[in-house]
């Protein structure tokens, strides 16, 4: 059987705010919006195109709300793939993204470090 990893679960503080930045904000679509209760939503957004998708996961309590923007403590989290690293970067830099290392070329390519709203680190990469 062939496998692939097909959603990865970001805990966010909120659902509405969480879509507003990653569709409004880093341009991502939301493919699904489904009320599962009165506190559950299945929520997914991702880069046009893209074979995976994030799954906006709102915390739960106060173990998880202490995760929120710091799911792997701190290391880069996720890997932004583009095809145009400057249009990217200009794009996201006029909306207010906060880049924290800088553009810089790499053997793998051009790669610089952002905060989403939460705090998660991202690389965004253009391949060599």
């Amino acid at each position: 059987m062939a496998q692939q990893i097909a959603h990865i679960s970001l805990v966010v503080r909120d659902y509405d705010e969480a879509i507003q930045y990653y569709v409004n904000v880093l341009g991502f679509e939301l493919l699904e919006d489904t009320t599962l209760s009165s506190t559950k939503r299945w929520v997914r957004v991702a880069p046009k195109g893209a074979a995976t998708a994030l799954l906006l996961a709102k915390a739960d309590g106060a173990v998880q709300e202490q995760y929120i923007g710091n799911q792997t403590g701190g290391r880069v989290f996720l890997f932004l793939y583009t095809d145009d690293f400057e249009r990217d970067f200009n794009l996201y830099t006029d909306k207010g993204v906060v880049f924290v290392r800088p553009p810089q070329k790499e053997s793998y390519g051009t790669v610089a470090v952002f905060k989403d709203l939460y705090g998660n680190l991202w690389d965004l990469i253009q391949p060599t």
